[in-house]
């Protein structure tokens, strides 16, 4: 296994200066993983870079999708093959490559073991 990072630089919050690719990414499937996507701009960016550097798939995860504005248009435009997310943030403009994973769940496993005073700590132990 080996692992590439995407550097950047902002101008801004939500505009991207510079991004550069750390590590060799040819012929991997790449997997981008970030806390939470707001306008997909370095997402989808990152994504566009990773493929043309010769990646041969790129997928990416987030805890939460706040995915505003033209999120959604931008990750449908992009090189991502699917993009990953939990509800933990409603979002209603669909995309096809856009996937939604319920946390209830895993909320509701949680309520249980602090009603029953058990270990929550073991349940997000990997």
């Amino acid at each position: 296994m080996s692992a590439g990072f995407v550097q950047q630089t902002r101008a801004r919050a939500n505009e991207v200066a510079t991004m550069q690719i750390i590590g060799d990414v040819k012929d991997k499937n790449v997997v981008i993983v970030d806390d939470m996507v707001d306008t997909a701009g370095t997402i989808t960016k990152a994504a566009d870079i990773m493929k043309q550097a010769g990646a041969k798939s790129v997928r990416a995860c987030a805890s939460h999708c706040v995915m505003s504005g033209p999120a959604s248009e931008r990750v449908q435009d992009s090189a991502l093959e699917e993009m990953v997310f939990t509800d933990s943030i409603p979002y209603s403009h669909r995309s096809a490559k856009v996937k939604q994973l319920s946390v209830a769940d895993m909320f509701a496993e949680t309520i249980r073991r602090v009603v029953n005073n058990e270990s929550i700590s073991s349940q997000y132990l990997i």
